[in-house]
């Protein structure tokens, strides 16, 4: 087990209940949902408390099961009408303001990597920049949703963006891990999400905020496009 001071865990775990309560704000408080994410919280918890992670030379790498599902279920939603029609029923406005959990979940990276539990590349003094989307998602949410001053073109861009963000840390944090593909940080691997309980930031923290980006963007996607045939029969 990472030896680290109790407020580590503490911020973490209260940043990753946040994350719950906000997305199922978002799905109009589903309740199906809800028992979803707790048995896959529960299940992650278990596996990591248990040392499942650990043994980083097997063949595929265990850490794919942390987020390969949730990835498979994120594509066939879109994929599938009945995903599809769910999707619609998602508040877009709490789906944005979730964003703003990555701002604690930059400290805790960088409070591990204070105690080697993760790399530097990893955190906003390395390579990380994931704490902007954090930071600016009041401000979008904002004046996007409440003052409705800002364009949904702006609202599609920051989202864009930001997910951009996101996806630049993932792979720095995949390629750091001491598994069979790691690239990166050989001296101070990224090592922390295989313990608990920050193995919940591969397997529900970051997963959660990937489909919220991408939600967002389909939606918004979707409404330029209705705009575009609206205008089109003006036009001729």
């Amino acid at each position: 087990m990472l030896e680290l001071p109790a407020y580590i865990p503490v911020v973490f775990i209260a940043t990753t209940l946040c994350t719950l309560v906000l997305f199922y704000k978002a799905t109009k408080y589903s309740k199906i949902g809800l028992l979803l994410l707790i048995g896959w919280l529960g299940f992650q918890g278990i596996l990591a408390y248990q040392g499942f992670y650990m043994d980083t030379e097997a063949i595929p790498p265990r850490v794919l099961l942390a987020f390969l599902p949730t990835l498979v279920l994120i594509i066939g939603m879109f994929a599938f009408p009945v995903g599809q029609v769910w999707l619609k029923q998602l508040d877009l406005k709490t789906l944005t303001l979730l964003h703003t959990v990555r701002v604690p979940v930059e400290f805790v990276l960088y409070w591990l990597y204070l105690y080697k539990g993760v790399p530097e590349l990893m955190t906003f003094a390395g390579r990380n920049f994931d704490i902007l989307a954090g930071i600016t998602a009041p401000i979008i949410y904002y004046f996007a949703f409440v003052r409705k001053t800002l364009s949904k073109k702006m609202l599609l861009l920051w989202n864009v963006i930001c997910l951009g963000l996101l996806l630049n840390i993932v792979i720095n944090a995949l390629l750091s891990a001491p598994i069979p593909i790691q690239v990166f940080a050989f001296d101070q691997p990224n090592i922390a999400v295989f313990y608990f309980p920050y193995i919940w930031l591969p397997s529900v923290v970051v997963p959660i905020v990937l489909f919220a980006h991408l939600v967002a963007i389909n939606r918004l996607l979707k409404i330029d496009i209705m705009d575009l045939q609206e205008v089109k029969p003006q036009l001729g």
